[in-house]
């Protein structure tokens, strides 16, 4: 017999205001256990170090997160120059020193130049990123350095907002699999001293900005459990992004028995695009487009079934 799955059933996403010393994973948990939910996971690791934007699903919304892990990403960051740590960040040790030449604004527009569109980036020995099955932070814990292969990311805008000889802040604009830490310490040496970030914000993520963001003080002051659930965005705003079908009640019966259904209402899209689902205005999950009107079953909601 199954093991019933402790918890309530609650469902939605919660932008989280990730306060800086506390991991992603122990952000996550506290907020799971304040919705007492089921389940819960996040949309893309910060460093403890960082704040800013965490939106964390629960419930059905987990279904849908990856659709977050591939979108584009915002961050302010501080770069102190002049010293470089095996972490690239404020919290390794130093490894290196250097004098800061004297600096203009123009100097370091004309560095940001070159680090605007697509760049190539090799990954930080202090990442999640596996090397024969072991992450590297964990290598590197143990002091260990590997070859890294560089990616291919692109970086939208490095915008300068303020430098004060020693110290510049940025605010960047760029695609997933960017490190803020590594940009920052390739910036420190195009300039000719090293730096590292000493400061991490993330400003947005995908269509989410910080318009909406809750901090766990906030949350935790809310009167009760339907006063916190009231306050959850819907599970459909993860795909917001992908066109949208409508289905009567035989298509809907057809999907809820893995069978390919004809929509009722929508854009005319091509085979194998993805769309959202909807049934008596209703999110029911997502759908492959075969020929014609006919809609294939990709990833329906839990409740999706005929009695």
């Amino acid at each position: 017999m199954a093991r019933r799955r402790r918890g309530l059933p609650v469902n939605g996403i919660v932008l989280l205001d990730k306060p800086k010393g506390l991991s992603s994973n122990h952000a996550l948990q506290r907020v799971r256990r304040l919705f007492e939910a089921q389940k819960a996971g996040h949309t893309g690791t910060l460093d403890p170090m960082a704040t800013g934007l965490l939106p964390i699903c629960l419930g059905e919304a987990t279904k849908f997160s990856s659709h977050l892990l591939e979108a584009d990403k915002a961050y302010r960051t501080r770069v102190e120059l002049g010293t470089i740590t095996d972490t690239g960040d404020a919290e390794g040790a130093v490894i290196e020193q250097h004098d800061v030449p004297s600096l203009t604004v123009d100097d370091i527009e004309s560095v940001l130049s070159g680090f605007r569109g697509e760049i190539d980036q090799v990954p930080p020995m202090y990442s999640a990123l596996k090397h024969e099955g072991k992450k590297l932070y964990e290598l590197a814990r143990e002091g260990k350095q590997v070859e890294r292969a560089a990616r291919r990311v692109s970086v939208y805008d490095a915008r300068l907002l303020s430098f004060e000889g020693t110290a510049f802040e940025l605010e960047v604009s760029c695609s997933k699999g960017t490190y803020i830490r590594t940009l920052a310490e390739d910036i420190g040496k195009a300039l000719g001293c090293g730096g590292h970030i000493s400061q991490l914000r993330r400003l947005k993520t995908g269509p989410f900005n910080g318009d909406a963001m809750w901090t766990l003080e906030a949350l935790e002051a809310l009167a009760d459990q339907a006063a916190r659930e009231a306050e959850l965005m819907p599970v459909d705003v993860l795909v917001d992004h992908l066109p949208s079908l409508t289905l009567d009640e035989p298509a809907y019966g057809r999907l809820a028995h893995g069978q390919s259904a004809n929509v009722v209402s929508g854009k005319s899209l091509p085979p194998e695009a993805l769309a959202r689902l909807y049934y008596a205005e209703s999110f029911i999950g997502l759908g492959v487009v075969k020929e014609g009107q006919e809609v294939a079953p990709k990833r329906l909601l839990s409740t999706v079934a005929i009695s």
